[in-house]
């Protein structure tokens, strides 16, 4: 799939709609585009960034017909996760000479993951590599974006930042590349799950990145998934921007419960009957073990008010619960406020394990939380309500 987006910047990624899981852990029932991109030059091209391995061939064509009699001659390793760097040998075995460019940690695992070690150009933070007359790129190092090798290439004439994985989204393209050019609005709920599933542990580093290349004056943003940000570019880096800081990005409320056998559900609903009359509007709700941990990641990285409700399970707590607050933890939520309700039948074990867990995370507990010993009553599903009035509060 091609696209020029600017006189010298080309679009050669391509779509994979086939692929149930997202790094065989994160739904993705829109797709997801894996995108490269060629930089023509007076005297040099370089291809950034490769796609995953499986689309390597429509990758070539693309560059083919986009060169005609031309060859690539570096191929720029933005980040070496396999979705991007997959295609490398074919692309090397294709255009024979191709130069790998990237840092060290990059050209490291260039060797680890493909065995190629010849024919590499290591570059340092703030190097730059001319293509020709007013055709230069200036690399940028932003490592644990989210792995440890990422960088960004600015092409400084064009101020077209290629980003690598940060400011990306799940979703495929479908027929345009460039936001101006798309209904941008399903993307945004796409990119805060992909933020907070895969890159939300590593907020501090995303941060640092943004500062960096704050400065730049790009205008364009070319990510390695989802769409060529231009006319929503600033939208994109305050979104991106406040899921960093781990700031909410709106007032709403998350429910999060486990049932066996719905006692804990009526407790949940109470508490979403209690929040609601407090004022609270947008108000989502997960049964653990229907919803997606992708979706409740998301939904936690969304609102500010989250609600865990579980019974107790073998003596602890029931364990898709555990596998949420595990990662929360991971992710290091925090400016969250967070209620919580825990069941029993004989111990009660649930509100104590889940108050012991989120010890260690930067939460807010609001209330004492409530331990409802076997079927709530009356009383029971009214101090649930109390519960979501007190912490609408």
């Amino acid at each position: 799939m091609e696209s020029q987006i600017s006189e010298n910047v080309y679009y050669i990624g391509v779509n994979d709609r086939t692929t149930a899981r997202f790094e065989g852990l994160w739904p993705i029932p829109r797709g997801v585009s894996y995108n490269s991109y060629l930089v023509v030059g007076e005297d040099k091209t370089a291809i950034i960034d490769g796609v995953e391995t499986s689309h390597a061939l429509e990758q070539i064509d693309t560059i083919r017909r986009i060169l005609g009699d031309r060859r690539p001659d570096y191929l720029v390793i933005n980040h070496m996760e396999p979705d991007h760097s997959g295609s490398i040998a074919m692309l090397r075995n294709a255009f024979p000479g191709l130069t790998v460019v990237g840092n060290a940690t990059t050209l490291s695992m260039v060797k680890g993951y493909y065995g190629i070690d010849c024919d590499t150009l290591a570059v340092k933070d703030g190097d730059s590599l001319a293509l020709g007359a007013g055709t230069t790129l200036r690399f940028y190092l932003t490592p644990m974006v989210h792995w440890p090798e990422t960088m960004m290439t600015h092409a400084e004439e064009a101020k077209t930042l290629f980003t690598g994985d940060a400011f990306g989204c799940f979703g495929a393209l479908n027929g345009a590349m460039v936001d101006t050019d798309m209904d941008v609005e399903p993307y945004f709920p796409e990119m805060v799950r992909y933020y907070s599933n895969i890159v939300g542990k590593y907020g501090r580093f995303v941060k640092k990145a943004i500062e960096h290349v704050g400065g730049l004056g790009f205008e364009t943003i070319c990510s390695t998934h989802g769409p060529v940000w231009r006319e929503h570019l600033g939208r994109v880096v305050d979104l991106y921007s406040a899921m960093a800081a781990y700031e909410p990005l709106d007032e709403g409320a998350t429910i999060i419960y486990g049932s066996m056998y719905g006692n804990t559900a009526r407790m949940s609903e109470a508490v979403a009957q209690g929040l609601a009359r407090g004022g609270v509007r947008n108000i989502a709700m997960h049964d653990v073990s229907v919803s997606d941990a992708s979706y409740i990641i998301a939904d936690i990285f969304r609102h500010r008010r989250i609600v865990l409700a579980a019974p107790t399970y073998s003596d602890g707590l029931f364990p898709p619960m555990a596998a949420i607050i595990e990662a929360m933890a991971i992710r290091g939520v925090s400016n969250r406020k967070v209620a919580l309700v825990g069941s029993y039948t004989w111990a009660p074990k649930a509100l104590k394990t889940m108050t012991e867990s989120l010890s260690g995370i930067n939460v807010e507990i609001v209330g004492d939380g409530l331990s409802i010993k076997q079927a709530p009553d009356a009383d029971s599903l009214e101090a649930c309500r109390e519960l979501g009035r007190l912490l609408a509060k």
